[in-house]
């Protein structure tokens, strides 16, 4: 937009003009007055891998490979202290695409279709001229496999897919292909890479690895049956890993996501799987994710693109590997809320920055939208992230974030994990567990990592849990987010029918 006058304008005037340039630019999506941080960004989203499963990790097991991922750390940065504000794949992704907490997307489960009306951050990345595409799993909406707004390329699959032979609906056409999912994510992403052009773009690669059961590919199974595996301090059926826990806990351990369920089998039992065998090909599916995402980089250093490119890397939530006697996700341990989260940009990240600040999937919308130079048109749904941009940068962030909150509905289908509320800060994390006669929690993470003393009862701790609660649901109450949606249980509309008639 350009302001065109026949005579000088006075001074009132040329600012109220610019004004409304300025404002026109915004409202169109694009930011146009500067260069851009990042031309491009790929976005690369894994299933259920947990923060610590990463090579260089000191407290991830010795023998897993990740040459990639480690790669990323040592050239780009580790956000170290990085989490889900919702532990399980819908809701998570919903958050990455909405920068907006559960509550007011109202993606809370897995099988719930995404509402009318919401509003992804790429439909204004494409508002803005940019090349915008998907290809992975998607998950939301979990019999729907259609191409989504805000993407103009789309290469997806329904629900969880498969591991081998997937089938992928490739722009409103499907087609079959041979082999290992990872591997043929990874080759239509390159595809499309070597098909953009000169034009700028955002990819969303969504992998479905390392989602349970865990399958890796062929040539990897077996690859780590030498090695011995770890067994978590809070694994072990003591009365001291749960006499401070709340009985749910406990429970857990024998229900759907507990390592002594039937699914899984008692621990070692032969022929079910038993957890160290599970633990193993987690850690093989984690190679298999590392070496795609590898090819990825490559073709990117390779072509020239990585000198205008950020490729951020995230779990969409964690996952327990025997902690507190479960595997699995949803409740709020460190296990199950802390993810693995990475940023690679040679020549704008300084290589081995480590950012130690929380890091959230909330702030993944905002930070591509800053990096990007694109600013979100008004009227449009407010975010609750922060961009990450100034962090990845060394920026100074004198005001950043102290503490941040976490929710997970109860699912009539997964019934062992209550619905839960917690308030996570640098230190202590405070959990409420609604609907059911239970202990709430109280923990110190700094004296306590591994979460194996809950101080909910102990007077000295009485009043910072109080203040924690206040803090918990006074800020879900102005945010709306206290008003439950729940879904019906499979076959209840169909005996409602039958009630009316």
């Amino acid at each position: 937009m350009r302001f065109i006058a026949t005579r000088f304008p006075t001074p009132a005037r040329l600012g109220q003009a610019l004004g409304l340039a300025a404002a026109a630019l915004l409202t169109l999506g694009q930011t146009a007055l500067a260069k851009p941080t990042f031309r491009n960004v790929v976005l690369i989203l894994s299933d259920d891998h947990r923060y610590d499963f990463l090579g260089f990790h000191p407290d991830g097991p010795e023998f897993l490979e990740t040459p990639n991922l480690d790669r990323m750390a040592s050239q780009g940065a580790h956000l170290a202290n990085a989490f889900v504000t919702t532990s399980l794949c819908s809701p998570s992704r919903a958050t990455i695409l909405t920068g907006q907490y559960m509550h007011r997307h109202k993606v809370v489960d897995n099988q719930r279709a995404v509402p009318e009306g919401t509003r992804f951050f790429p439909e204004y990345l494409q508002a803005a001229g940019i090349k915008t595409a998907y290809v992975g799993k998607w998950h939301m909406g979990h019999d729907d496999d259609s191409p989504r707004k805000g993407f103009g390329h789309w290469a997806s699959f329904k629900g969880q897919g498969t591991y081998f032979d997937p089938e992928f609906n490739i722009n409103g056409k499907r087609q079959k292909f041979e082999g290992y999912n990872a591997d043929v994510t990874a080759d239509l992403a390159l595809d499309y890479l070597k098909s953009v052009g000169e034009k700028r773009f955002f990819l969303q690669v969504g992998f479905k690895a390392v989602h349970y059961p865990f399958q890796p590919a062929k040539r990897h199974h077996g690859r780590y049956d030498k090695f011995d595996v770890p067994r978590p301090q809070t694994m072990s059926l003591t009365e001291r890993n749960y006499e401070t826990q709340p009985n749910w806990v406990r429970e857990r351990r024998y229900g759907i996501h507990g390592i002594d369920h039937m699914e899984t089998g008692p621990l070692d039992a032969d022929p079910v799987p038993s957890l160290p065998a599970l633990y193993r090909r987690f850690a093989e599916t984690v190679h298999g994710l590392d070496e795609n995402i590898g090819r990825i980089l490559d073709y990117l250093d390779s072509s020239g693109l990585a000198r205008d490119t950020l490729v951020l890397y995230l779990g969409d939530n964690g996952f327990a590997l025997g902690e507190h006697g479960f595997y699995d996700k949803r409740d709020a341990f460190e296990e199950s809320i802390r993810i693995p989260m990475l940023a690679y940009a040679p020549g704008r990240i300084k290589p081995g920055t480590t950012v130690s600040q929380m890091a959230l999937n909330l702030d993944v919308a905002q930070t591509i939208l800053q990096g990007m130079d694109v600013a979100q048109p008004s009227g449009t749904p407010e975010m609750s992230g922060r961009s990450l941009v100034p962090l990845l940068l060394g920026q100074a962030t004198d005001d950043w974030r102290g503490h941040f909150l976490y929710e997970y509905h109860w699912e009539w289908n997964f019934p062992a994990t209550p619905t839960t509320l917690a308030i996570r800060t640098d230190r202590y994390k405070y959990v409420y567990y609604h609907g059911i006669w239970d202990k709430n929690g109280l923990y110190d993470l700094e004296t306590d990592p591994h979460e194996r003393h809950n101080l909910i009862r102990v007077p000295a701790f009485a009043e910072r849990a109080e203040k924690m609660k206040s803090q918990l649901f006074a800020e879900m109450a102005e945010a709306g987010g206290l008003t439950m949606p729940i879904r019906p249980p499979k076959g209840a509309q169909f005996y409602d029918r039958k009630l009316r008639r």
